[in-house]
C-alpha cells in the first residue's frame, strides 16, 4: 500500500471516529443516540467497537512502558485498571449499542 493511500485511509478513519465520538459522548440513560436503535448498533459495531479494541490494545502498550515508572512507585495496578481495564470493558462487556456508559460521568 503506497504511503499515499496510507494516509488517506487513516484520514477517513479518524474523521469517522471523530464524527461518532460526540454522538456517544451525549448518550443518556440507554436511549438511542442517533433516535433509531439499529443505527446505534451499527455505529458501535462498526466505529466504537473497534476503536474500543485500539484503545486496549495502546493501553496495553502503554502500560508495559510505564513498568519501570509504576513499580517503584507502587502504581502497577492502577495504571492497568485504567489503561486497560476500562477500554476493555467498554469493548467487550458493554451490550451492543448501549452507550449509557459514555460521556462525562462515565467514559
Amino acid at each position: 500500500m503506497s504511503a499515499v493511500m496510507r494516509s488517506r485511509l487513516v484520514s477517513a478513519l479518524l474523521a469517522v471516529a471523530l464524527g461518532a465520538m460526540p454522538a456517544c459522548a451525549n448518550a443518556q440513560q440507554n436511549e438511542p443516540v442517533s433516535g433509531d436503535r439499529a443505527t446505534d448498533m451499527v455505529v458501535d459495531a462498526v466505529v466504537m467497537r473497534p476503536l474500543g479494541l485500539v484503545a486496549t490494545v495502546a493501553g496495553t502498550v502503554l502500560t508495559v512502558v510505564a513498568l519501570p515508572f509504576t513499580i517503584p512507585s507502587g502504581s502497577v495496578e492502577t495504571s492497568a485498571r485504567e489503561l486497560i481495564l476500562r477500554p476493555a470493558d467498554y469493548t467487550f462487556k458493554r451490550p451492543l449499542g448501549d452507550f449509557s456508559e459514555s460521556g462525562e460521568d462515565r467514559h
